[in-house]
């Protein structure tokens, strides 16, 4: 029921995002939504310089936005009476709107919507000062800066400036107490005031929680074995999008729930949503096409700046949505994001601002797999920016396995007012946790994993991130099987915010996870200083703990060499481990050096592989967890 006037100036219209945004018309369905009518104002300059729309002719001007898909209405300064013309254009495109949707509401519209888009020229700097000091200001670049810049001190300029102020003649419109009728005519009723609509406001109004729907039917493996924690390989995506296309299923009612997906849904593995709804798309159909509706629930579009857009205004009206993306290209939004932080941030204090979903993405495609693309697809950084938000409203999430990411995402789209990001591959992993360990961890934020862990440890091995963690209990086995007196501690970190571990208070003391004046090795899914920047708040430093993670080393290469590459696999793990413990009472300096030159070996040994292969040896490729005997 609501139509949009958006003013888009000439200058803006110039960016990336604003050129592929004309393309949302494709995506709004006549039938179910409102409506956006652009005013594209084109006054010929930016700050320094003329626009591309400025000096287009009107032909081409017409040109562009047809093959857009508007119908272009002209309002000339130029021409006559400019105030009629705008009024009049107005009516006209308000109407062509209104009339769109009532065909579509009653099945007669046949053909692809033609939306109004209204060009609107004027002069830069209209009616101000014509010329000051031998420079055009109306009509020129200057006006867009500061006008008569020295009025305090020049006479001239002063005498400028007082002469444009008083051409508005405001003393014909307000006494000193009240404006005219003519004016305070224009005053919308309270009701019809734009900063009185209440579905920006969120709360009740607006707001409706989703039905969310007991996981356990989406769990892997929901009865594990405490001595069998490796419950079987599954793909984490898989079972997200299976999750969600049931909570799609159960809110469709409400029409309240979007997929946004700039990167193909099902490369994201997010297909099982199309069991329940289809894309949104408004154009041309072909017979062979899958998947597409006008009324779609999906918006795929390669453009995050667009979706992102898209899912900001959806939520902020109290809908719920998630944005799923390549790990790499999310960057693109980040500083979007970043100004979606600062506005969460003001509007969590003010008052008449009532409670509107959380900003949810999901990650997908992370460096670590990209055996395929290689090097241009990695790239761990958005998360950084997230964590480095002021507040208690940033969360991320890095779940080891399926069932900690179930757990993750429902507690992602119960969330309200908050910037949630999960990380998750799309290759199978094994299942290291039950559904009910997987809660505490996820409420935790990092937990001690008993199954891989022994009484007074040596020394402590972490790890955050999915395909990282099972690296590092790979370390765990290697060590053991090599030291057999070494006494470990596995802790696993799930959760971060910009308040540091975790998305709460911490259960324990940190001492509590990573001991007292041992040796500390982390394996980090991300940059290693973001989590160094996070864990040295706590009192530790460099000589306490090693992080190691993605360091900008990336091919297209084999999934364990991208982890050799960074020095987060099994075997620098264990050498790293090694080198840390002291020879002597309880290790041999001898054992310790024959181990790691033993590691050492099989590093090479694997290089050698690869290269004469192409891929990685059947020992890495089918590891399975060995419980401790």
């Amino acid at each position: 029921g609501l139509i949009t006037a958006c003013l888009i100036g000439d200058g803006e219209a110039e960016t990336g995002p604003t050129a592929t945004a004309w393309h949302c018309n494709k995506l709004l369905d006549p039938k179910t939504n409102g409506a956006v009518l652009p005013i594209v104002h084109i006054n010929g300059y930016k700050i320094s310089g003329p626009t591309i729309y400025g000096r287009m002719s009107d032909k081409e001007l017409h040109s562009l936005f047809v093959g857009y898909g508007y119908e272009p209405i002209f309002v000339d300064n130029n021409e006559k009476d400019v105030h009629q013309q705008m009024i009049d254009a107005l009516d006209k495109a308000v109407s062509g709107i209104q009339f769109t949707q009532h065909c579509a509401r009653e099945g007669t519209l046949k053909k692809v919507p033609k939306w109004p888009v209204i060009l609107l020229k004027t002069p830069k700097g209209w009616s101000s000062i014509k010329e000051l000091d031998g420079k055009k200001i109306e009509n020129n670049h200057y006006s867009h800066q500061v006008i008569a810049e020295l009025a305090k001190t020049d006479a001239g300029h002063l005498h400028a400036l007082e002469t444009w102020m008083r051409s508005y003649n405001f003393d014909e419109l307000f006494d000193g107490e009240h404006f005219t009728e003519s004016i305070q005519s224009l005053i919308p009723a309270q009701e019809r005031a734009m900063g009185n609509n209440y579905r920006t406001f969120g709360g009740e109004r607006v707001y409706r929680p989703l039905a969310l729907p007991d996981l356990s039917e989406f769990a892997v493996n929901g009865t594990c074995r405490v001595d069998d924690p490796e419950c079987g390989e599954v793909s984490t995506m898989e079972r997200v999008g299976e999750l969600f296309a049931r909570i799609m299923k159960d809110n469709l009612d409400k029409n309240n729930l979007r997929l946004f997906s700039p990167d193909e849904t099902y490369s994201n593995k997010m297909d099982a949503i199309f069991s329940v709804t289809n894309r949104t798309f408004l154009w041309p159909k072909e017979e062979w096409d899958q998947h597409i509706a006008p009324d779609g629930k999906v918006v795929e579009m390669l453009s995050e700046h667009t979706l992102q857009a898209m899912l900001q205004g959806y939520i902020l009206t109290g809908r719920h949505g998630v944005f799923v993306s390549y790990e790499a290209f999310v960057q693109i939004v980040a500083s979007m994001a970043d100004q979606y932080a600062k506005f969460i941030s003001i509007a969590r204090e003010v008052p008449w601002r009532d409670d509107v979903p959380s900003l949810n993405y999901i990650l997908t495609s992370s460096g670590w797999r990209q055996e395929h693309n290689g090097f241009s697809h990695q790239n761990p950084g958005f998360i950084d920016g997230v964590l480095q938000r002021q507040g208690c409203f940033s969360n991320v999430y890095l779940p080891a396995d399926a069932n900690t990411a179930l757990v993750a995402f429902s507690k992602m789209l119960d969330s309200k007012n908050e910037i949630n990001v999960l990380a998750a591959g799309k290759r199978p992993l094994p299942s290291w946790r039950t559904l009910s360990e997987a809660k505490k961890d996820v409420t935790d934020g990092i937990s001690i994993w008993e199954f891989a862990s022994d009484e007074n440890p040596h020394v402590v091995l972490a790890s955050s991130g999915d395909y990282v963690t099972k690296e590092t209990l790979a370390a765990v086995s290697l060590l053991r099987e090599v030291v057999p007196e070494l006494r470990i501690q596995y802790v696993n970190i799930c959760a971060l915010s910009s308040l540091g571990v975790g998305c709460s208070v911490l259960r324990h003391d940190i001492t509590h996870y990573f001991g007292k004046d041992i040796p500390v090795h982390i394996n980090f899914h991300g940059y290693p200083q973001t989590l160094k920047q996070i864990l040295f708040d706590y009192g530790y430093s460099s000589n306490d703990m090693v992080i190691a993670g993605y360091q900008e080393q990336g091919s297209t290469t084999t999934p364990f060499d991208m982890m050799v590459r960074n020095r987060v696999d099994r075997f620098s793990t264990a050498i790293a481990v090694l080198q840390r413990l002291e020879g002597g009472k309880v290790f041999s300096s001898s054992v310790l050096e024959k181990c790691i030159a033993g590691f050492r070996s099989q590093l090479a040994d694997h290089k050698a592989y690869i290269i004469a292969h192409g891929d990685d040896p059947e020992a890495i490729k089918s590891w399975s967890w060995e419980s401790r005997s």
